[in-house]
């Protein structure tokens, strides 16, 4: 009898959606709100849920059965939207993870609303303030009580399965000692720590530098033949460039501040000038994705998260003059190996 090939784990990443920002990029754009499959062997996990994840999951192949973790940077909505669906629509894929759920893990409860804006002619009255800024479980719970009424009916009409009994929620802790502080010192200088550990990947974050979100976190994924480094929503910082150090693929945001100057520069109210500040202080330029990746040695560099989603590539490839290794301006639904075949003969 033949021995059993053993299993390829050899890892790889899908990226399902490309653009950044909390809107649908028209005219005709064909990027899809943020979100990348880890795939290792026939297990994958998930990197935030953007716009549209669910669809992308089922034209790139992989089985909601196979989901092994969901994890998000941060919870800005570009990000976090389609987690609800996700999660809905699951029941009718996932009846089997009774006793097995999908781990969701990301920030929690930023504690303290973020500063007004030295913008502002009024202050600005908060929303839901008996909760105003829930982390990652409470998050979930919120959005699944949200959907009670189709749950309930589901569950009690049809027999399905609670999601609560599908997925188990749970934010990130931080160090202690960090001297972190929401609106003082959301990124102080730090290492990276673990925060998931299973037999085929060990997750590690970080946080980064995306006001007045806070925390806001860059993540990495080690298996036994590779690693992809996440930068989240981030302007530049050397937190990044410790958690990519030697990563054999960094997958860093980008935004055209050409795009930003064009869209602001006949607005003169506050709102907009506001929004222009916000772009400046918490993404980063091309020249500075290329210098991360460049200073921490990585071996390859994609941009995604991009904005605005209907650039054109050759906006992006500014990267290749600041940056030697080999670089990717992945479409939706790219596939990316963590070690080419090409660096393999070579390693």
């Amino acid at each position: 009898m033949t021995p059993a090939s053993p299993p390829d784990l050899r890892p790889r990443i899908i990226t399902l959606g490309t653009a950044g920002g909390p809107r649908w990029w028209k005219p005709g754009s064909p990027r899809t709100g943020i979100s990348t499959a880890v795939v290792v062997g026939e297990n994958f996990y998930l990197v935030d849920c953007g716009h549209g994840v669910g669809r992308r999951l089922n034209e790139s192949g992989l089985e909601m059965r196979n989901l092994r973790g969901i994890f998000l940077t941060h919870l800005h909505s570009d990000h976090t939207v389609d987690l609800a669906s996700l999660a809905i629509f699951g029941l009718y894929e996932l009846g089997d993870r009774r006793g097995d759920p999908v781990r969701i893990i990301g920030p929690g409860d930023r504690g303290k609303l973020p500063p007004v804006s030295p913008r502002a002619v009024e202050p600005p009255q908060p929303l839901a303030p008996e909760c105003p800024t829930p982390g990652t479980a409470k998050m979930f719970e919120l959005l699944m009580k949200a959907h009670a009424t189709d749950l309930n009916d589901r569950i009690i009409d049809s027999l399905r399965p609670s999601p609560f009994e599908l997925f188990k929620a749970s934010d990130i802790e931080l160090p202690e000692g960090l001297g972190y502080d929401a609106n003082e010192n959301p990124t102080p200088e730090m290492e990276p720590f673990v925060i998931f550990r299973d037999d085929v990947v060990t997750v590690s974050a970080i946080l980064v530098k995306h006001p007045p979100v806070a925390p806001a976190f860059g993540l990495r994924f080690d298996t036994a033949e590779g690693s992809v480094t996440f930068s989240g929503d981030t302007a530049y910082t050397p937190n990044m460039v410790r958690l990519a150090r030697g990563t054999d693929l960094l997958l860093h945001e980008a935004i055209d501040f050409g795009f930003i100057e064009a869209m602001y520069a006949h607005k003169t109210d506050e709102g907009s000038r506001a929004a222009r500040d916000h772009h400046y202080k918490s993404h980063t330029s091309v020249i500075d994705a290329a210098r991360v990746a460049r200073e921490a040695g990585a071996r390859q560099l994609a941009l995604h998260h991009l904005v605005p989603g209907t650039a054109p590539d050759a906006v992006w490839r500014e990267a290749e003059l600041h940056y030697d290794g080999i670089f990717h301006v992945p479409d939706d639904l790219d596939v990316i190996e963590l070690r080419p075949a090409v660096d393999r003969v070579h390693a």
